[in-house]
């Protein structure tokens, strides 16, 4: 950030009196410029045993598989940002169920949190965002082809809970992929 987002003036970085870490300060009318974490809202969508998965034609990780998930709107709840991303990305009507997830990806500043879901009918397809959606069985899942590691942890512990039929809530820090 370069400019103040209210009257245009140059920002420097520094700590804020009264504050403990380094941000964004307007050099003319002194307001503060927070940048936080933001929100993705996802789901594992399941009918009849099967998840439906949808591939990326957006980057990052185009054509790599994905559930549907994305950025929570302002004035939205979790539960209807998961829907949402769901009828957006897959074409698909859900009902939400439960919280079972959240990872968090500090490098990337977010927190993806991942709810249960059942299909409402067999309707589904490709969205805007995405290249083709399908229904997978567990033991069909393209593991190498998933996109993000917050998927990844996901899916093993929907499974996980699934085949105990236990209900908990599992929580992750994802690191930085290695680069090269």
């Amino acid at each position: 950030m370069k400019y103040c987002s209210l009257c245009g003036q140059p920002v420097e970085w520094k700590i804020p009196e009264g504050d403990t870490l380094p941000r964004h300060v307007c050099i003319a009318c002194r307001t503060v410029h927070y940048r936080n974490p933001v929100i993705v809202a996802g789901c594992v969508p399941e009918r009849d045993g099967r998840i439906l998965l949808c591939r990326r034609a957006i980057e990052p990780r185009s054509g790599f598989w994905t559930v549907p998930a994305g950025f929570l709107e302002n004035g939205e709840t979790l539960e209807a940002g998961a829907a949402r991303e769901t009828l957006e990305e897959a074409m698909a009507r859900v009902d939400i169920g439960r919280l079972f997830a959240i990872a968090n990806v500090v490098h990337a500043r977010q927190v993806h949190i991942m709810f249960t879901a059942r299909l409402l009918d067999e309707a589904y397809g490709a969205g805007h965002e995405t290249l083709e959606a399908a229904m997978f069985d567990e033991d069909r899942i393209p593991w190498a082809e998933i996109a993000f590691p917050s998927v990844i942890f996901a899916l093993r512990r929907y499974f996980e809970d699934r085949e105990s039929g236990a209900q908990r809530l599992h929580l992750t820090a994802v690191e930085r992929p290695a680069s090269g």
